[in-house]
């Protein structure tokens, strides 16, 4: 099977196009073009040509993830999980993270300590960054040291409440639609409570139990 033409994808940078006789069509990169050896008129095998098609989508996998962390971060099973939504095969995405895993380019504990930063700025407590720990896909054991980074709860708390008072007293409903939105912010109710008496927005009278 011979190379009758080769150039450059006008769409994508990355992507070279081999086309062979018979109408077939090769996306490879310029990696698998220099390593292959490739130029117009060499005859290939057909078990080149599978070889050439694995390699190719590897390579664009590698490109492809490259580009999604270059865009925003992930974690390694964020990206994986991304590059099989977008088409690639699970072994090649998989590989393609590791390999910027192992170049330094993607760092789940740097990642999770982003994260904690990130909605710890945000009034969220301890709850609902785990949350988001975990949605995001950053593996358990790294948990804990990120959200050791995060501030005091107490301290969190009091810039939020602070922001919703505006040291105006609260009645009863407003006690509870507060406390309630703290709580679904990821604090617990002993963090919540003491934050709000702490404040001075807690009723005298006010119930525990609410």
């Amino acid at each position: 099977m011979k190379v009758e033409r080769i150039e450059r994808s006008k769409h994508k940078q990355e992507r070279v196009l081999v086309y062979l006789e018979g109408g077939n069509l090769l996306r490879i990169t310029e990696s698998e073009l220099l390593r292959f050896g490739l130029y117009v008129g060499l005859d290939i095998s057909p078990e080149t040509v599978v070889q050439l098609q694995k390699s190719g989508a590897r390579s664009e996998t590698r490109v492809r993830a490259a580009n999604m962390i270059s865009a925003r971060p992930l974690s390694k099973k964020e990206l994986t999980r991304r590059l099989v939504q977008k088409g690639a095969e699970a072994d090649d995405a998989g590989a393609a993270a590791a390999y910027l895993e192992n170049i330094g380019a993607l760092d789940d504990a740097a990642y999770a300590a982003m994260l904690v930063r990130h909605y710890s700025a945000q009034g969220c407590g301890p709850a609902r960054i785990r949350d988001e720990l975990y949605r995001r896909g950053v593996p358990r054991e790294l948990w804990d040291e990120a959200l050791e980074t995060a501030p005091d709860a107490q301290e969190t708390l009091a810039c939020v409440i602070a922001s919703k008072t505006r040291g105006k007293p609260l009645n009863e409903k407003d006690y509870k639609r507060l406390s309630d939105a703290l709580l679904r912010r990821g604090f617990s109710w002993g963090e919540v409570k003491t934050a709000l008496r702490t404040a001075g927005a807690a009723r005298p009278d006010a119930d525990d139990g609410l």
